[in-house]
């Protein structure tokens, strides 16, 4: 009995720490989301799409040129920021003032743009990614007499995730562009009319979310190796799903909407089954959204008509 209740302890402390692992992800991609829609107020949904090349960057550095993984992850980063600042400056700076509707159609069409110039580069076929994470020979530590097991991409990736917060946060409460971006945020016009220029800071914020995307990329590629064409789709879904759950255009919702989802993906797929873990996600995401429609961490803004 005491040896049923011990492994099962350790099991749901697995699943925890995975489930923490893959929250941190999500916590990543969904920071850029949450960011260009606070500030931009539309939704990036090309941000996916960065993710993947990000990952294929760091993937032909490490693997086909033998370059060390900061180098790759360095190279993918810079890559993607400039992606970023690409995309926004060709398909939706003119679409400024425009409908919401012509700005999503044209994130959809950005989206399938790079899904199909990535299957042209670099082929349809699966790829599979390098295990970057291996110290002394192991790629993770065992506790409790092997009954807990914590890789090392784990422990990379929740760590990496706080730092990001922790200097997202400070920038944008501490420094001029920071105030800036919230100052946009708040009301571009009034915003423009103080002096900041609109469009430089809707493009820093581009760049900032995609090359946040870049190390989302190579993290989610360390955990999940196969790397094919539509690898940010589904992930970049629920990262979305994410930035709502902790309520979109919050820094801190991202990071507790996507914790929250990948322990509650984890546990789904660890204790009820792995085929229908993403509809208990959703169908815990509808009703939250339900009680609270702002997300958790999310304000209600009053809009006059």
């Amino acid at each position: 009995m005491l040896s049923e209740s011990y492994g099962a302890k350790m099991k749901f402390l697995n699943c925890l720490i995975n489930g923490m692992s893959l929250g941190s992800i999500y916590a990543i991609i969904a920071l850029g989301y949450t960011m260009v829609y606070g500030i931009a107020k539309m939704l990036n949904f090309a941000h996916g799409d960065v993710i993947m090349v990000g990952a294929y960057v760091c993937f032909y550095a490490v693997s086909v040129f033998n370059l060390p993984p900061l180098v790759g992850i360095a190279i993918a980063v810079v890559l993607c920021t400039a992606l970023g600042i690409t995309i926004e400056r060709l398909a939706y700076k003119p679409l400024r003032s425009a409908p919401s509707l012509a700005v999503l159609i044209t994130a959809i069409g950005v989206s399938y743009f790079l899904q199909n110039a990535a299957q042209l580069i670099w082929s349809s076929n699966p790829k599979f990614f390098p295990e970057i994470f291996v110290f002394n020979g192991k790629n993770g530590i065992a506790l409790f007499d092997g009954g807990l097991n914590i890789s090392y991409t784990a422990i990379v990736t929740i760590i990496t995730c706080i730092i990001i917060m922790i200097v997202l946060t400070l920038f944008t409460n501490k420094t001029r562009m920071g105030k800036a971006m919230r100052a946009c945020s708040e009301d571009k016009g009034a915003a423009q009319l103080m002096g900041i220029n609109v469009d430089s800071t809707i493009s820093l914020t581009f760049a900032i979310g995609s090359g946040l995307a870049a190390i989302a990329g190579m993290l989610l590629c360390s955990a999940y190796p196969t790397l094919v064409p539509t690898t940010g789709s589904m992930p970049g879904i629920k990262a979305f799903t994410a930035a709502v759950f902790g309520g979109i255009g919050s820094i801190p919702g991202a990071l507790l909407g996507g914790i929250l989802l990948g322990v509650l993906e984890m546990m789904a797929k660890t204790y009820i089954s792995m085929k229908i873990s993403d509809a208990v996600v959703f169908s815990i995401l509808i009703v939250v959204l339900l009680v609270k429609p702002a997300g958790l961490l999310g304000k209600r803004i009053n809009e006059k008509v």
